[in-house]
């Protein structure tokens, strides 16, 4: 009997929390960069303690862009997706980060591990042939019930380059 109510806490914690990040489906099930974390629903974006930073909106073939994940609070967890402004599919690729996984599937990355962190710092690239504008967004979890979804990374307002685009 213990051993049966052991095995099934060992299942039931696996499928409850996910440590090694968010999984694929994150980028496509009903409340897409959502975590599924049972009842725990997002909190206000008001009480968000922490920022999502990029460094650029604008990309040309092959250009880097960093985001940074920083705040007063560490945190346990992030999912970041990569999204074109022209027509909102994803786009580009992550380049691998310590304690990171990345979804090529769907131009995202989330953390790889469940220590707590205070900062983050990633690097993604455009793609080859393409240029345009792109957005950040995604979920930073302070631990598996409190988290921020559908977050907009800041980013400087260049209006040269975006009139060069337009």
């Amino acid at each position: 009997m213990f051993t049966k109510l052991l095995l099934g806490l060992i299942l039931c914690w696996g499928v409850w929390s996910f440590p090694d990040g968010a999984p694929i489906d994150t980028c496509v099930k009903n409340r897409a960069n959502q975590p599924n974390h049972g009842q725990h629903r997002t909190q206000p974006l008001s009480t968000l303690p922490y920022r999502v930073l990029a460094s650029a909106l604008v990309y040309g073939p092959n250009t880097p862009v960093t985001v940074t994940l920083e705040g007063s609070e560490p945190f346990k967890g992030f999912f970041i997706q990569a999204r074109s402004v022209e027509n909102d599919n994803w786009i580009g690729s992550w380049e691998p980060a310590p304690n990171t996984t990345i979804h090529p599937e769907c131009s995202s990355i989330t953390h790889g591990d469940p220590e707590f962190k205070t900062r983050a710092t990633l690097l993604w690239r455009a793609p080859p042939d393409a240029h345009g504008r792109v957005y950040f967004t995604g979920t930073v979890l302070k631990n598996y019930g409190t988290f921020w979804s559908d977050l907009i990374a800041e980013a400087p307002q260049d209006p040269s380059q975006l009139q060069i685009l337009g």
